[in-house]
């Protein structure tokens, strides 16, 4: 049975500590991260890192992108990941990140969500 596409998380800044992006909706709902779209709003390079893991969580191991919060973004462009078929969420995966600089990256999630 196909999902629901939606958007999952954001519009909305990458805090400077561990935060959580995405956080599961429930234990009877798996989610898909299909797309990861983060801005750049400022006229400086920001670095970033997400995490899939335990809630406010940025150990390592867990990094999707930049360990440390550095994976870089130039100034004023965009960084898309897009995961085909798709980045599978259980029910205890949360999505969380850490920018370098306040107020610098804006992130928006898609994805799918399905009926276990």
């Amino acid at each position: 049975m196909a999902g629901t596409l939606k958007r999952i998380a954001g519009p909305a800044y990458i805090a400077t500590s561990a935060t959580n992006i995405y956080t599961p909706a429930a234990s009877t709902i798996y989610t898909v991260i299909k797309h990861i779209h983060i801005a750049n709003k400022t006229n400086s390079a920001a670095t970033f890192a997400l995490y899939v893991g335990l809630t406010g969580g940025s150990a390592g191991g867990t990094e999707l992108f930049g360990g440390n919060a550095n994976h870089s973004v130039a100034a004023n462009a965009e960084f898309d990941a897009v995961f085909n078929p798709g980045l599978r969420m259980a029910d205890t995966d949360f999505l969380s990140g850490i920018a370098g600089t306040a107020s610098a990256l804006v992130i928006t999630v898609m994805g799918e969500q399905h009926v276990v």
